[in-house]
């Protein structure tokens, strides 16, 4: 996994880099071990701190965002939603996968009366 930090106008705590580079371990399994996590953190003028995070993959760009008072708050939620995302990309692509294999299986079919 290789992570990059783009800090915008703050500084992070090693105790508050170390939580996010444990909660971003926990969704590295359903990444490609090439794959880029680039993790921005921006502080607004009413004290709320925005979290973004890019996961450049070999087949995509997955990207979430989240503004909460917290640090580790905004990263909890930005988690959530990449791993609600990246299973609803993987089962998108698992079921066009089977649907293309189960029109080829009827094209191949030696009687024209079988049912699928």
């Amino acid at each position: 996994m290789k992570t990059r930090f783009l800090l915008q106008g703050i500084a992070i705590s090693p105790s508050e880099k170390k939580y996010i580079l444990k909660r971003l371990a926990e969704i590295e399994d359903l990444f490609h071990k090439t794959s880029l996590f680039e993790i921005e953190l921006a502080r607004d003028k009413k004290g709320f701190f925005r979290v973004e995070v890019n996961v450049r993959d070999l087949h995509a760009l997955h990207r979430a965002e989240e503004t909460s008072k917290s640090i580790e708050g905004s990263i909890d939620m930005v988690i959530g939603k990449l791993r609600t995302h990246i299973v609803k990309e993987k089962g998108k692509r698992r079921d066009l996968h089977e649907r293309g294999a189960r029109s080829i299986k009827k094209m191949l079919v030696v009687d024209a009366g079988a049912r699928f």
